[in-house]
């Protein structure tokens, strides 16, 4: 039996009971940047260098025996538990060193591609998609666009679709990901601009969170009128505009 949706969310999960100090900063052990953690955070990925840091306060208060945590928390505190690894990079983490090794000094890009990973995981967690596919293809969506620029003098859209594959691909099976992985993430990659590829749930969820990081540049300057309206015209999930809402319009004109 499933929590019923009409009903408030429990005070052990719902940040209006929270404490000040139940939102904190954790210090990146990679890059030594300050990462924003909340006490049911099991993990952050830092956004300018890729690390995943674990939350050295986690609180998860009734979570830890609760029934329903996964709907709450959108992850198993069980399973995470029981699935903990010491040592050893994840395929994640060797996809994001790939790309930053692709991009070289280009600290803009990285923090791009980080900060569309990260929206892409939250989006994730209420829309579903493939992991894997979802995963690889935030990290890889732009991987094209230094080639774009090496080889056509640009890095609009159409050279990005074009270039992005076929380095996505390579990165991929060097990681050891499978044939149908790495299908699906380059048909994403060579079309997360153009959204001529069948519209899946993982490139949804890509699309969202690239829009997300994207919205700064794209609108800049627009009325919150007007940005309202793009986003309920352009996100393809419900996720992705509740969180591009409470982003970039004030919260009482974003209801």
């Amino acid at each position: 039996m499933g929590i019923d949706s009409t009903k408030s969310k429990c005070p052990g999960q719902d940040t209006a009971f929270w404490k000040p100090g139940d939102i904190y900063d954790v210090t990146c052990a990679g890059c030594g940047r300050e990462i924003e953690f909340f006490k049911d955070d099991a993990t952050r990925r830092c956004r300018h260098c890729g690390t995943l840091v674990k939350n050295p306060k986690l609180s998860l208060g009734c979570a830890q025996w609760c029934e329903h945590a996964k709907e709450c928390l959108g992850y198993d505190p069980k399973e995470m538990r029981e699935n903990a690894t010491v040592g050893g990079e994840t395929q994640v983490d060797e996809l994001i060193a790939a790309m930053k090794n692709e991009f070289g000094d280009d600290q803009k890009r990285i923090t791009h591609a980080l900060s569309v990973l990260e929206y892409a995981e939250e989006i994730m967690k209420e829309e579903g998609g493939n992991p894997k596919v979802v995963l690889a293809a935030a990290i890889l969506h732009d991987i094209g666009i230094q080639e774009a620029e090496r080889k056509h003098g640009s890095n609009s859209a159409k050279y990005q679709e074009i270039e992005g594959p076929d380095i996505a691909k390579r990165i991929m099976k060097e990681v050891g990901l499978d044939t149908e992985t790495i299908y699906d993430v380059c048909d994403i990659v060579g079309n997360h601009h153009s959204a001529r590829c069948e519209i899946t749930p993982e490139f949804k969820v890509i699309w969202d969170a690239d829009l997300i990081v994207n919205i700064p540049e794209r609108f800049e300057g627009r009325g919150t009128q007007e940005l309202n309206e793009k986003i309920e015209k352009l996100f393809r999930t419900e996720t992705g505009k509740k969180i591009a809402k409470k982003i970039y319009i004030k919260d009482e004109e974003a209801k």
